[in-house]
């Protein structure tokens, strides 16, 4: 496979799924914020870094797709962030501050990530 089939399987696939991939991964890390547990899995990693790859990698889909106002999608996803963080409480979790600004950086690196990377993918008369 050359770079050029690369490139537009890469952005064929963002294109179309872009919709389903980001809402998978919205769900996914609702529901891992929320789930109550006695205690917390051991994971290899910080829980800032999980925070700031786990919404890095909610913001990069956006970068695919035909859409002016992502920036109100980066602002849906940092307000839904803090209404998690709010929540935790309730569902026998600790909601921090620091969380919130994880994963409002890792929306910012997500649309960084994501806007070189689909303008080196996808050809400017396609964006």
């Amino acid at each position: 496979m050359n770079l050029s089939s690369f490139q537009g399987a890469v952005t064929a696939f963002f294109t179309r799924f872009w919709l389903p991939v980001t809402l998978l991964i919205l769900v996914t890390i609702t529901l891992l914020s929320l789930l109550p547990l006695p205690q917390l899995p051991t994971v290899p990693g910080s829980d800032k870094t999980h925070h700031l790859v786990a919404y890095s990698a909610l913001m990069f889909p956006a970068f695919f797709i035909k859409y002016e106002k992502r920036r109100w999608l980066l602002l849906g996803f940092l307000i839904w962030s803090g209404l998690i963080e709010l929540i935790q409480p309730l569902a026998n979790r600790h909601g921090e501050l620091i969380d919130l600004l994880a994963n409002g950086a890792g929306l910012a690196i997500g649309a960084l990530l994501g806007n070189i990377i689909s303008g080196f993918l996808c050809s400017k008369t396609a964006r």
